[in-house]
């Protein structure tokens, strides 16, 4: 039986109180940590090849299904607003379409064809990097994906929680994070998705890092689209320049960036 599906080292949760199911979630959460830390030069060798090909206009196609599919999308569709970078540089598939982010979408993620034809939606080039996750492992959506994707010449990884995965086998990248038995059975929302997310943070953190998204440890590039957003823009251009907050402020709407900001108060 795979990791992910073998059964909770905890049993007769309704019998638990509110206590003590806490405490026993968070308990299993902080062998999440560890987990990914163990993995780190597999995620390493990963990203090293995508940074490449991202500079040479690859892009960054994530496919999964069920809570895999809607933790892609949720990290690609973050990344413009967050690095200020084109919609279709990183880009989130889930099986069975939109649709699926909210509601399950039946024998979505059974279909070994569909995400490649998903991904050609996109058009892709010989610079384009797929990562499947699947905490199983197993996902014909998934595996079917990358298999085609290699196939065609695209760069491969996956991102699973299980060892020895057909879906490892099927890239050149596989990341394992194996956080052990969840403690719901088989609920890899649970560990798994958290392991997930949080190695999905460190590939498109560390990508846009080295693409040049990040000067400092500041989102210079970030979308103003709110008052929050425009409030720390210009708490940045104040760091940066030593303008006061109207000068900043109005800089920043002017020129619509933190980094055109900066960059325009130095050229002066």
């Amino acid at each position: 039986m795979s990791t992910t599906e073998s059964t909770s080292l905890y049993d007769a949760l309704e019998e638990m109180s509110v206590r003590t199911l806490l405490e026993n979630i968070n308990q299993e959460d902080q062998k999440v940590a560890t987990a990914v830390a163990k993995e780190l030069i597999p995620i390493e060798a990963l990203i090293s090849q995508i940074v490449p090909r991202m500079e040479k206009g690859g892009r960054l196609f994530y496919i999964g299904a069920g809570t895999s599919g809607r933790l892609g999308v949720l990290d690609a569709s973050e990344c413009p607003p967050t690095y200020g970078v084109p919609f279709d540089w990183v880009v989130g598939i889930i099986a069975g379409g939109d649709k699926a982010i909210r509601k399950a979408v039946e024998n979505a993620e059974d279909d070994p064809s569909q995400a490649w034809e998903d991904i050609q939606e996109f058009g892709f080039n010989e610079q384009d990097t797929v990562i499947g996750i699947a905490a199983s492992g197993t996902t014909p959506y998934v595996i079917g994906g990358v298999k085609a994707a290699r196939e065609a010449g695209l760069l491969t990884g996956c991102i699973t929680c299980n060892s020895g995965s057909p879906l490892a086998a099927a890239v050149e990248y596989p990341v394992e994070v194996v956080v052990g038995p969840e403690f719901v059975t088989g609920s890899t929302r649970m560990k798994s998705g958290t392991a997930q997310k949080l190695v999905l943070n460190m590939i498109s953190t560390t990508i846009m890092i080295k693409l040049g998204r990040v000067k400092g440890n500041k989102m210079v590039d970030m979308q103003l689209s709110n008052e929050k957003l425009v409030k720390r823009g210009t708490r940045m251009i104040m760091e940066s320049t030593g303008q006061d907050e109207a000068e900043a402020k109005i800089s920043l709407m002017k020129y619509g960036s933190v980094r055109e900001a900066v960059a325009a108060f130095y050229k002066k």
